[in-house]
């Protein structure tokens, strides 16, 4: 339960409070270069929100992961969260633009926290002894997002929510398949420590020397399946979204599906390398995810409780939701469909250079 929600004699913040809504784009690149692009194209009313809130979540975890003391940056984030709900936020950019998204769209306070949370659990160097654990991570880091953006589209059912936040953690899933390697060196292990047990295996030990064999494939074989499972159910979310949105999240929803695989495209081998998805594979996703705005999307043939890790989610948007309501005017070029489409070709063309620089 959120320690930080408005109080309502402080009054809501100013609807005009300024920002460098481009400081704010900068923070949101240095995240996921996937869902940044497909996240490109949302409706036009909603990007700024968008990059709003991925800007804070950017900073905030550089904060706790690069930080010198994780604990006195969680402190921090934490009173300036506060100032946030109460409509008083600092001098910081990505804190003035997130106080009038979640005035203004009613984001929970406690999603915010919980995310906070998964980004601890890192700092702190937690152990995950089953996939349930892994999940409850995924929950926090990712699946808080997912439902965060769920509000912002206006989608705010216990159905909206759950398929939001599964979806949410499959892309987590996804993405620590892809980073078994890069994260080992770092000294942190997501997959389940309880599967090596199962087959003998020291996690340690391999931790303290992590190479690649075919146990290890199969581990990212089971966490690829998970995940392929909760993006199913991730589909049957778009119906609760309006129509315009539905194409954004069906893109991200299929390029980061694609990722696992090319990954198994690649063996299945995350430790030695990390697996790219090509522009000519994610355009082509593009262009399939688009013809949902034109079409019914799927519904499940029964209804679908939410996964025990997300629960918590939908029960704190039940708690806290439609708390704040303000309105903020948010400015930026109106661009079509087919235009937004272009302006991703030329946006992956970029990324793939940068990364080719970089190596």
């Amino acid at each position: 339960m959120s320690n930080h929600l408005p109080d309502p004699s402080l009054g809501s913040p100013p609807v005009s409070l300024p920002y460098d809504l481009e400081a704010c784009t900068a923070l949101m690149r240095g995240g996921s270069k996937s869902f940044f692009a497909a996240s490109r194209l949302l409706p036009v009313r909603l990007r700024p929100p968008a990059i709003a809130l991925y800007a804070f979540c950017r900073l905030a975890d550089d904060a706790i992961d690069d930080g010198d003391d994780p604990v006195l940056a969680m402190a921090d984030l934490k009173s300036r969260l506060a100032a946030i709900y109460a409509g008083r936020p600092g001098a910081e950019d990505a804190d003035r633009a997130l106080t009038i998204v979640v005035h203004r769209y009613g984001v929970p306070s406690g999603l915010l926290e919980a995310l906070l949370d998964g980004f601890m659990w890192d700092s702190q160097g937690r152990r995950y002894e089953t996939l349930a654990d892994v999940e409850a991570y995924g929950a926090r880091v990712a699946g808080t997002v997912g439902a965060m953006m769920s509000i912002i589209m206006g989608a705010s059912s216990d159905t909206a929510i759950a398929r939001a936040s599964e979806l949410g953690v499959a892309m987590q899933l996804t993405n620590i398949a892809r980073d078994i390697g890069e994260d080992a060196r770092m000294g942190r292990l997501y997959i389940p420590r309880a599967w090596f047990r199962e087959i003998g295996m020291d996690a340690d030990a391999w931790l303290a020397d992590p190479v690649f064999d075919p146990r290890i494939a199969g581990f990212t074989q089971r966490l690829l399946l998970r995940a392929d499972a909760l993006y199913r159910r991730g589909e049957f979310g778009l119906a609760e979204l309006p129509w315009d949105c539905r194409p954004a999240i069906q893109a991200a929803r299929l390029v980061y599906a694609e990722i696992g695989k090319q990954l198994e495209r690649d063996g299945l081998n995350s430790v030695n390398h990390r697996t790219v998805v090509s522009t000519a594979r994610k355009l082509a996703l593009l262009a399939r995810a688009a013809t949902v705005a034109v079409k019914a999307p799927a519904v499940p043939d029964v209804s679908l409780s939410p996964v025990p890790a997300i629960h918590y989610l939908v029960d704190i948007v039940n708690t806290e939701r439609n708390l704040l309501a303000i309105d903020k005017p948010w400015k930026l070029p109106v661009r079509s469909f087919d235009e937004r489409v272009v302006w991703m070709v030329d946006l992956f063309s970029r990324l793939e250079q940068r990364e080719r620089t970089q190596r």
